[in-house]
């Protein structure tokens, strides 16, 4: 018999987070985070929730990969003409959203988003397999299409028309970087009493408290 959902749940039994001994910095602790991800074997380690306030009023979540990263910023490639590309140019606050289900951890932020350079993006885009390459070229993301069959044949007229040496980027494919001014990190804890450190930048410098589960 089918469990009800109420039913469904995990407990939680982690290490808790003490202020006392945290980096100042949120940058240090996504980064103890996240190679923590990339050590266990995880997949998908790079996956993140982009959201952005739509076009239409509503908010719109998506799954995206993190590229780089650094203090300036949290950086994703994507086509500019997307659903998400003119969610950003109309504006530009975007939230990061990371799960990683083991051990139970949670990074949230907030920020501005920007283009990357032009140079910037030829290069991760040279970095990508062929295919990958043709399929930016050849989608028109988020835009309606007759059916799979014609985005299949201009695919494969790409792939005979072009080599990787020959295929360029296309003007309207890209890199975001993600300005943060906020890091929520959630560890999970036993009773649901979970702990949430909240980090938001004052005049450059970062202030730390903790937030009520």
């Amino acid at each position: 018999m089918k469990k009800e959902l109420y039913q469904l749940g995990r407990q939680f039994d982690e290490d808790g987070l003490n202020e006392n001994q945290l980096a100042t910095s949120p940058f240090e602790l996504f980064t103890e985070w996240f190679d923590a991800n990339l050590a266990s074997g995880a997949e998908d380690p790079t996956a993140m929730a982009l959201c952005t306030m739509g076009t239409h009023g509503f908010p719109e979540s998506r799954i995206v990969l993190l590229k780089e990263y650094s203090p300036a910023g949290f950086t994703f490639f994507t086509n500019y003409q997307s659903k998400k590309g003119k969610a950003i140019a109309q504006n530009n606050r975007v939230s990061l959203h990371f799960y990683w289900k083991t051990p139970a951890r949670q990074v949230r932020i907030e920020g501005f988003a920007k283009k990357v350079s032009e140079h910037e993006s030829d290069t991760y885009f040279k970095s990508r397999p062929f295919q990958s390459q043709v399929g930016a070229v050849v989608s028109p993301q988020s835009e309606v299409i007759a059916s799979r069959k014609l985005m299949e044949e201009a695919y494969h007229d790409t792939v005979n028309a072009f080599t990787e040496e020959t295929l360029k980027r296309p003007v309207h494919w890209g890199g975001y970087s993600v300005e943060p001014v906020s890091f929520e990190f959630w560890q999970g804890r036993a009773s649901r009493l979970h702990d949430r450190i909240y980090y938001t930048r004052e005049n450059a410098v970062w202030k730390m408290c903790r937030l009520a589960p």
